[in-house]
C-alpha cells in the first residue's frame, strides 16, 4: 500500500516501525483518520453476509449478531479484530460529538472522547472478535453517553 505521507515522513525521521503512526498522525491526523476508518477486511466480511458497513451506532450492533464464523480461522482472528476495533473507532470519531483519533506514543491507535476519556478501540475490537465481549455496540454506548 503506497501511503506518501507515511513514506516521506520515514525518509526525514529514521524511527522504530511501532512508532511511525505516532508522528505521521502529527503530520496529517486527516490522513491517518482516513488509513484507520477503511477497516476493509472486516467490509467484506460484513458485505460477505450481506452486511454493508456505513459507520452508523446500528452497524455496530449488527455485527454483534453475526454468527462468528471468523473464530475458525486462526490467522484472520487479529486482523478482523484489529480492524473491528478501528471500525468501532471510526464509528464513535463520526457520530460522537467531540471524539477524535489519538495515536499513543508507542502508535496504537484510540479514541479520545470529550470528557478526556480514552477508548483503547483495537483492544476492544480483538477482545470482540476473539470472545464477543464487549459488545461493539455496548462500547459505543458507553463512550456515546460519556
Amino acid at each position: 500500500m503506497n501511503i506518501p505521507f507515511l513514506d516521506k515522513w520515514r525518509k526525514r525521521h529514521p524511527v522504530r516501525r511501532d512508532q511511525a503512526l505516532a508522528a505521521a498522525f502529527e503530520d496529517d491526523p486527516e490522513g491517518v483518520a482516513e488509513l484507520l476508518s477503511e477497516c476493509e477486511l472486516l467490509r467484506s466480511h460484513a458485505a460477505a453476509v450481506g452486511l454493508e458497513l456505513d459507520d452508523t451506532p446500528a452497524s455496530l450492533a449488527a455485527l454483534d449478531q453475526l454468527l462468528p464464523l471468523w473464530r475458525e480461522d486462526p490467522e484472520a482472528l487479529p486482523w478482523l479484530g484489529n480492524d473491528a476495533g478501528l471500525y468501532l473507532g471510526t464509528v464513535v470519531v463520526r457520530t460522537v460529538p467531540g471524539a477524535a483519533w489519538h495515536v499513543w506514543p508507542g502508535g496504537s491507535p484510540a479514541v479520545r472522547l470529550a470528557s478526556g476519556r480514552e477508548i483503547p478501540v483495537v483492544e476492544a475490537g480483538l477482545d470482540w472478535a476473539v470472545q464477543g465481549v464487549p459488545e461493539l455496540s455496548q462500547m459505543y454506548a458507553e463512550a456515546a453517553e460519556a
